[in-house]
């Protein structure tokens, strides 16, 4: 089996344990039930549910292949439809009014603040950083760096919220009335019942990161997140528990996405948050009748002004966004608009050699969990029917490897389309159909047609997040004002991906559209706005009242 190495080292090599680590690692197996340095078909994991407060199993298992060699490592629950009735009735026994609200249960605001605490607290240990970033490894296959970088996200994102920070999250506001007596108050309302659906990506960052704003204001949430990797979030429910949270505050549900959108349905949560695949999401909205929050595709653009500095950066910023991760973020670069002094500058040359560095053997690139090798390499076919359009580099399969055929293995691919030919509309389907693996459109402009690049982010459909390279600030500003990118970049350094903890991430243009990570966020996406209008007198005397 191909195992994981610490940074700077070979996969395959044996890891080293440091004597100074050991009794940290002591320290959290009391939560822990996986060790990921050992995970593998011969060493295979097994999850639990739980609901009302109980770890249980289910009838059914699925057998989770190892998505570096193809073997059984994981055994998840596979929980049919017939088994959900506890889960119905553990979300149905919420009252619409939460757990905690700013007038019932206050001190849970408290509660929420000293367990964000102890969680950060253990997080911080190397032992318990390095689990779980190697358990993220193992299911969602990256670079240690991205793994680490996301576990220490989510950590921070816990710092965040310690001590009274999750009490502010609920403040309010209030305006005097139109009598003496009488003031009204704008107040934070939880939903009470909520679901939560997370993909594979960003097995920990994600669910940790909503979970907790569902929690922080007063919901009780179902929590789903992809079976290829829910191992991880279970591990974070673990250590939830054991760092104070109360076990029957959340309910984790392993299965097939049928049997949660049957709870659902039966269930009824006031409130569902979905991040995932636009086609699930849609579906969603029409069940739950609107009643939900989505942060679904994202076809993502970064155009290059026509100003040029620091090629060797933005080619390194470029191969990052694209590739990083195998091109498996909802904000990755899909669609490069290179300024023609940009290509000139060689700036297309220096992608191609950045990621000719890409290697399976430290995950800098890897499998493809929901694209196959064939299909992958069919939209590739297809974008090369168009006029013009040529493969820049990549286009080929991964080889000597051993990732199972139901994942994809291609290497960094970018083709190239005229722009002009981009935009008929024959052509626009299927140069912004976005492929969830290390693929990116390239195209030229020049001086001129600006308009036209703008006419193609308009007529795009998801807009999650975007980048304007460019130290221009009047170009800068002509494009933010004509384009509605969610989370948006902007100036040379400027990104397509990056959802750290300390500013909204999140699409635009959709009432339906869900932040993470601050506290506007969890605001607007975890709570609703109660108005409440105190109205205590004096009473008027009875002589001066008449009807109207």
């Amino acid at each position: 089996m191909l195992g994981l190495a610490p940074r700077g080292a070979a996969l395959g090599s044996a890891a080293p344990v440091l004597p100074s680590l050991l009794h940290l690692a002591r320290q959290f197996t009391e939560w822990a039930t996986v060790d990921p340095k050992k995970l593998s078909g011969a060493a295979p994991a097994s999850c639990q549910n739980l609901v009302a407060g109980r770890w249980t199993g289910s009838r059914e298992s699925r057998q989770l292949p190892d998505p570096l060699n193809g073997e059984p490592f994981i055994s998840v629950p596979h929980t049919q439809v017939d088994e959900i009735t506890p889960f119905v009735e553990s979300l149905r026994a919420v009252p619409k009014s939460g757990l905690h609200n700013p007038l019932k249960n206050p001190q849970r605001y408290l509660l929420y603040g000293d367990v964000s605490f102890r969680v950060a607290a253990e997080m911080r240990k190397p032992a318990v950083e390095d689990f779980f970033a190697r358990l993220i490894q193992r299911v969602a296959p990256k670079s240690y760096d991205q793994a680490l970088g996301e576990v220490r996200v989510t950590r921070k994102f816990f710092e965040n919220f310690t001590g009274d920070q999750v009490r502010f999250l609920a403040r309010g506001f209030t305006n005097p009335g139109d009598h003496a007596g009488q003031t009204s108050s704008g107040t934070r309302w939880p939903y009470g019942p909520v679901a939560l659906i997370t993909p594979f990506n960003f097995p920990l960052e994600i669910p940790a990161l909503q979970l907790m704003g569902a929690l922080y204001m007063g919901n009780k949430p179902l929590l789903h997140v992809d079976q290829r990797v829910s191992v991880v979030a279970e591990q974070l429910v673990r250590l939830l528990a054991h760092c104070g949270m109360p076990a029957s505050d959340l309910d984790l549900l392993h299965g097939p996405g049928a049997t949660v959108g049957e709870v659902i349905k039966r269930a009824e949560p006031r409130s569902t948050l979905f991040t995932g695949s636009q086609r699930v999401a849609e579906r969603l909205a029409v069940e739950t009748h609107g009643k939900v929050f989505l942060e679904d595709a994202g076809f993502d653009w970064k155009i290059m002004g026509p100003d040029v500095s620091n090629v060797d950066y933005v080619a390194w910023q470029c191969d990052q966004d694209a590739y990083a991760c195998s091109g498996q973020k909802c904000s990755a670069q899909s669609i490069l608009f290179a300024h023609s002094n940009w290509v000139q500058a060689g700036l297309l040359n220096k992608m191609a050699a950045a990621a000719a560095q890409r290697q399976l053997s430290d995950l800098t690139i890897g499998p493809v969990l929901t694209w196959t090798t064939e299909a992958i390499l069919a939209h590739t076919n297809k974008l090369l029917q168009i006029p013009g359009a040529k493969v820049l580099f990549g286009g080929k399969p991964l080889t000597g490897h051993s990732i199972p055929a139901v994942y994809g293995a291609v290497q960094p691919t970018a083709v190239f389309v005229p722009l002009v030919e981009a935009l008929k509309p024959e052509h626009f389907g299927t140069v912004t159909t976005e492929v969830f693996g290390p693929f990116q459109v390239v195209t030229e402009y020049g001086d001129g047609q600006l308009p036209l690049v703008l006419e193609a982010c308009e007529r795009m459909t998801h807009h999650l997040t975007a980048a304007i390279v460019s130290n221009d600030i009047n170009f800068i500003q002509h494009v933010l004002a004509h384009t509605v990118n969610g989370t948006t970049y902007a100036g040379i350094r400027a990104r397509t991906t990056g959802a750290p903890q300390n500013h909204w991430f999140g699409p635009a243009g959709d009432p339906r559209g869900a932040g993470i990570g601050t506290p506007e966020a969890i605001r607007m996406v975890w709570s609703c706005h109660r108005e409440i209008i105190t109205d205590f007198g004096p009473v008027p005397p009875a002589s001066g009242l008449k009807q109207s």
